[in-house]
């Protein structure tokens, strides 16, 4: 054995010892703030948000949609923008979950794009992606009564109880979308 095997470690070693730790650290609770939404709408478990909003938004075709027609549903209420690219990779799956419970009024998704260019600019987009499910725009009204979104895409997903259940910020996992719907749907009398 040399001495220096037996040599206590230098300062220089144990700075990048505890440095690394805490980058470690760090790294763990990064990754848990961003996937335990998807984790915790896939499985069930988790916090619920809690939140119970009361919004209403004006779509483009100029129905007016809100809390109070869509309560007894489970609404997928997915905020996004035509910039946004987790935002473009999520809507074909929001297309197809509306496709998979069209002939179901129980379950409603519903999206609200941020542009600035207003429907001159999302209209088309929405068009040119063959997206059917109901479309908005964002107001400052809206925006506040649902939390204050500030991150590009965010969903929500409200139970028939009108209260947010999931909270996912970015791109929302297709499986963890199907299951956090399905979890929701109101069950058939009797059944």
């Amino acid at each position: 054995m040399s001495d220096l095997d037996s040599a206590p470690p230098s300062a220089g070693r144990t700075v990048l010892r505890w440095t690394e730790r805490i980058v470690f650290v760090v790294l763990v609770l990064f990754v848990v703030h961003r996937l335990g939404p998807q984790l915790s709408a896939l499985t069930g478990l988790g916090p619920i948000e809690g939140s119970t909003p009361s919004f209403q938004a004006t779509l483009f075709d100029g129905t007016v949609m809100g809390s109070h027609e869509l309560r007894g549903k489970v609404v997928v209420l997915n905020v996004w923008a035509t910039w946004c690219p987790p935002c473009r990779v999520e809507i074909p799956a929001l297309q197809k979950l509306h496709e998979v419970y069209s002939d179901d009024a129980d379950v409603v998704v519903l999206g609200l794009a941020t542009d600035v260019q207003g429907s001159r600019v999302v209209e088309p987009f929405l068009r040119e992606r063959g997206v059917t499910y109901a479309n908005g725009l964002l107001d400052r009204d809206t925006r506040r009564a649902l939390g204050g979104i500030s991150h590009t895409p965010t969903t929500l997903v409200i139970g028939p109880d009108g209260v947010v259940r999931h909270r996912v910020l970015g791109f929302f996992a297709p499986p963890a979308m199907r299951a956090a719907v399905s979890r929701l749907r109101p069950t058939p009398e009797g059944a």
